[in-house]
């Protein structure tokens, strides 16, 4: 409850001690008891323990942001002692404000204690406005446990029902601790020193085989604990690691201490073991380590994809058979019937020109939006949302520019009421002045992810090199995973490169790394012209990489269509996994793209967050 000081005269000055304040209820979050009309005044004085300074005897009236007591900042526990609901000769004293700074980021809880009668316990921030509130009526002591940022705060104690009361306001500052695994499997354990510990699994490479991100609470049974598990509809807790706010899953256990997690695949107690991620029946699914890798499998208990979001590719178009049928295990797309087949055959000359074996965008669009939980075949990242395949490659008839392709795709989404996120596994060519107009145009409803290219330099292809001009344009590199395509170990992550083959292009302007050389659909074209549908185990390229983003940056706006394309490209930025130098790099962007941890800060941001 926001209550606004009105204690001005009519010409505007501060009304001495001797009048009445009348205070307007702007938000009745703290209960309906009315607090209008009333008057305020202080002529006691503060008492405090020996572990604070002694309150100034003279007149107070602390019953408003600007007369607050001062704390100052706080660097330890400490404890106040008021009274409320006092008559005086300026009438009764119902609520008192204490300010006080904190120097860092900490973990605070306040406490109200000693009331005889019923009050309330409220926080404000610097700018007044309420973060957090505690009435559980009666003469009950209050609780408020919050993470706060660094900066000025004040606590509010105010009187709710019945007669004057004393109190004890006390303030401790938590010890806390966060811990962030890697990209492998990673067992977090508590450490008893701490009254809040903060877990984030980082996606594991090592999920199909067995191994999992547990939370190891092996010594305390499920039954004394209280759960508090995130969803797209409230829950969890809201934490800030650093670059922004996310929806946590919580626990508390009987001791009153907290843990907070995400990205955890199993919570295992002394007495059952609770699995966390979404686990499709698909059999390919144990081995597309890519997708445990970037936590998509966790991300999936928000969302699968929503009707919300449009995703377009722009590719060769896809395989098909003698029918005109596509691959049996891409879920249904939008097509033009003179444009989605691939032709199989490339008309530039000397760029590939010829005759191709295989479909580069039917590989592309499994990663995205394979047929998912279907009992056979592999995942797709995106379950639900409509894709929108449109041929831009390889010159032959009927293929459309990017300029006309993307049009067509930002009309349909208009149409629709939809968010774009727009494909383009693809590299080389002009960039030309009517399509970097789109881009330009649509910041918040059209999101570009480009790959940025195999040529293993220090520069970004075209047109991925636009991620450093505009806001709603990703560039993704490609990162191993355990082992190379010629089986060498790798540690996960890693910038793809091969001496004298192909390497990830970095530089000024790469924006994520994502992973390549992994399974998806393909279409092969034998010898006599026949096209037959299967899996590659390999498909690779920065051409890999960049639909894992576009799959992800999806299921992200699927949470929260609010957002727009540029900020989707900052949550992804905020929350990927950081690799190589710490911070932003030219050789891996922002890191390795972490869907679970994009989509609980769209979540947050949903819910008011900062």
């Amino acid at each position: 409850m926001l209550l606004t000081d009105k204690t001005k005269n009519s010409n505007g000055a501060t009304n001495s001690l001797n009048t009445t304040g009348n205070f307007q209820i702007l938000d009745n979050s703290l209960g309906s008891h009315d607090l209008n009309n009333y008057s305020v005044s202080k002529s006691r004085s503060q008492s405090s323990s020996s572990a604070t300074s002694k309150a100034s005897s003279a007149v107070d009236p602390n019953g408003s942001f600007s007369k607050a007591n001062q704390l100052g900042t706080l660097h330890n526990s400490r404890r106040e002692y008021g009274d409320i609901g006092y008559h005086t000769s300026y009438g009764k004293d119902k609520q008192d404000f204490w300010k006080f700074r904190l120097n860092s980021n900490r973990d605070v809880t306040l406490s109200l204690s000693g009331l005889s009668e019923d009050a309330g316990l409220a926080i404000y921030d610097s700018s007044k406005k309420l973060i957090s509130w505690s009435n559980k009526g009666g003469n009950a002591s209050e609780f408020i446990r919050s993470s706060l940022s660094k900066g000025d705060y004040y606590a509010l104690v105010y009187k709710y029902s019945g007669n004057s009361t004393n109190y004890t306001l006390t303030t401790n500052l938590n010890l806390s601790k966060y811990v962030s695994g890697n990209l492998r499997a990673n067992t977090f354990s508590l450490d008893s020193r701490y009254d809040k510990m903060i877990f984030s699994g980082n996606g594991n490479v090592d999920y199909g085989t067995g191994q999992r991100d547990i939370l190891n609470l092996s010594s305390i049974s499920s039954k004394s604990v209280k759960f508090n598990y995130a969803s797209i509809y409230g829950g969890g807790v809201l934490y800030n690691p650093g670059k922004g706010s996310r929806v946590f899953d919580a626990v508390t256990l009987s001791n009153g201490k907290q843990i907070l997690f995400e990205g955890i695949e199993k919570i295992s107690f002394r007495d059952r073991t609770i699995n966390l991620s979404v686990k499709p029946n698909d059999p390919l699914f144990k081995k597309q380590w890519n997708l445990h890798m970037t936590g998509v499998h966790n991300a999936w208990r928000f969302t699968k994809g929503s009707s919300k979001v449009l995703v377009g590719i722009q590719d060769t178009g896809l395989g098909t058979n003698s029918r005109g049928f596509i691959h049996s295990d891409l879920r249904r797309t939008t097509i033009y019937k003179n444009n989605y087949r691939d032709e199989f055959f490339r008309t530039f000359k000397g760029k590939g020109y010829g005759r191709k074996l295989t479909s580069h965008g039917t590989p592309v669009q499994g990663i995205i939006g394979a047929a998912s939980n279907n009992g056979w075949g592999m995942s797709g990242i995106n379950w639900n949302s409509r894709v929108f395949n449109v041929d831009v490659l390889d010159g032959n008839k009927n293929d459309q520019s990017l300029t006309k392709a993307t049009q067509k795709m930002i009309n349909e989404a208009s149409r629709n009421g939809q968010r774009l996120v727009i494909n383009m596994s693809l590299s080389g060519g002009s960039i030309s002045s009517a399509f970097e107009k789109l881009i330009a145009r649509n910041q918040k409803n059209a999101l570009f992810v480009m790959s940025s290219g195999n040529n293993n330099r220090n520069s970004l292809s075209d047109p991925a090199s636009l991620s450093s001009k505009y806001s709603n344009v990703i560039s993704v590199g490609a990162s191993w995973g355990t082992r190379d395509t010629r089986g060498n170990s790798r540690i996960p992550g890693t910038r793809i490169s091969y001496s004298g083959w192909w390497g990830s292009n970095y530089g000024n302007g790469l924006t994520l790394m994502a992973p390549s050389e992994v399974y998806t659909t393909n279409a092969k074209r034998n010898p006599s012209g026949i096209v037959q549908f299967g899996y590659d185990s390999r498909f690779s390229g920065t051409s890999a990489a960049a639909p894992h983003v576009t799959g992800i940056a999806s299921l992200v706006w699927s949470v929260n269509s609010r957002l727009s394309a540029t900020q989707i490209k900052s949550i992804l930025s905020q929350t990927a996994y950081n690799l190589g130098a710490r911070g932003y790099d030219k050789v891996y962007g922002h890191g390795f793209v972490n869907a679970d941890a994009a989509v609980r800060r769209a979540m947050a941001l949903a819910r008011g967050a900062a």
